[in-house]
């Protein structure tokens, strides 16, 4: 059950040896592919380990570790399109908050998944750290909205 190329029309950045690094934010380079198991609901997890951005006040990197996780529809994002996705954040200036929320709406808006959650775990500034938790649900799925809100709450004290 191989794919064919015919099932990968959108996908132009894998094995693509002249890849460009974007330098400034670049929803563009977004790519798909087709869902092979559509009928299926099932989870699919990315983690970026290296994220950054800058403080759009002091123009100070800030790092931290993204974590996608989405049950996928019809469409599928290809990984190589949301690494390079993601490093256009390097040079983009805006709160961790603002970050969180702009890929989860991106991403939303790239696939129409069931469900997409984006967390971020930034590392420790001025002795403070954040972690921004943003997702979304079909009317299907509500419920987990609104669960998985409820349990991202920290209570690590």
């Amino acid at each position: 059950m191989s794919r064919t190329d015919n099932e990968m029309p959108g996908v132009t950045l894998l094995g693509n040896q002249a890849t460009k690094y974007p330098s400034e934010y670049a929803p563009e380079v977004l790519e798909t592919f087709i869902n092979k198991h559509p009928d299926n609901e099932y989870l699919v997890t990315f983690t970026c380990p290296e994220f950054t951005s800058l403080c759009p006040k002091t123009g100070q990197p800030d790092f931290a570790r993204i974590i996608i996780n989405y049950i996928p529809r019809d469409k599928m994002v290809e990984s190589k399109s949301l690494k390079l996705y993601l490093f256009s954040f390097r040079n983009h200036g805006d709160f961790h908050e603002d970050c969180i929320n702009i890929i989860m709406k991106d991403l939303v808006a790239l696939m129409n998944p069931r469900y997409l959650e984006v967390i971020g775990l930034f590392t420790p500034r001025g002795g403070i750290s954040i972690y921004p938790f943003a997702n979304y649900g079909d009317e299907e799925h509500q419920d987990m909205v609104k669960a998985r809100m409820l349990a991202s709450f920290r209570n690590d004290f």
